[in-house]
């Protein structure tokens, strides 16, 4: 693994505590996890092959991040404070959030020192036809599970920021009504 390398596994990984402090929800939130995948994608995903198995491969490794992004998503709790959303990363989010990302990585060092002749046959035996397969899905999967969470914790906060213009709107519904009556 090169420097870069390191520093994107371990960016990745700290965005999540980052998060484990509560704080507001606002752009950066979507954007730092966001730029940090799109620089991965542009970097490490030069094509993706399609032949043999390798679209399963791909495949179920994109389920996989999938599947992190969206629980890691749910378990991060979204509250109102005031005018202001505020965010924090529930321990089962950032332990989710942590297995995705230090997958690849620790792929990567398992493949870099001693794991590659077990890769090589496993890829044989399921008609995977190159590293490139194994890249593309490593990164995709990563992508993909920063995609799922960022969207789920979008959505998630479009409905709690709802839920308090509505009951704000209901209150102020019930002012007028009480002062209504009153004179």
């Amino acid at each position: 693994m090169t420097t870069t390398d390191w520093l994107t596994d371990i960016a990745l990984v700290l965005v999540v505590f980052r998060q484990l402090r509560e704080g507001k929800l606002d752009l950066k939130t979507f954007l730092i996890p966001l730029g940090i995948v799109a620089f991965v994608a542009q970097s490490y995903l030069t094509s993706i092959p399609t032949a043999g198995n390798d679209l399963v491969l791909i495949g179920v490794l994109v389920a996989a991040g999938a599947a992190l992004g969206i629980a890691g998503g749910i378990y991060t709790r979204i509250r109102v404070s005031g005018e202001h959303l505020l965010i924090k990363a529930g321990v089962v989010s950032a332990v989710l959030w942590v297995l995705g990302m230090g997958a690849r990585m620790g792929f990567q060092v398992w493949v870099d020192h001693g794991g590659a002749h077990t890769v090589a046959q496993f890829s044989v035996a399921h008609d995977i036809t190159t590293q490139d397969a194994w890249v593309a899905a490593f990164v995709l999967m990563a992508v993909t599970e920063v995609v799922t969470r960022v969207a789920t914790i979008f959505i998630r906060s479009r409905m709690v920021a709802a839920r308090r213009d509505q009951a704000t709107a209901s209150r102020t519904y019930a002012e007028v009504r009480t002062l209504d009556r009153t004179v």
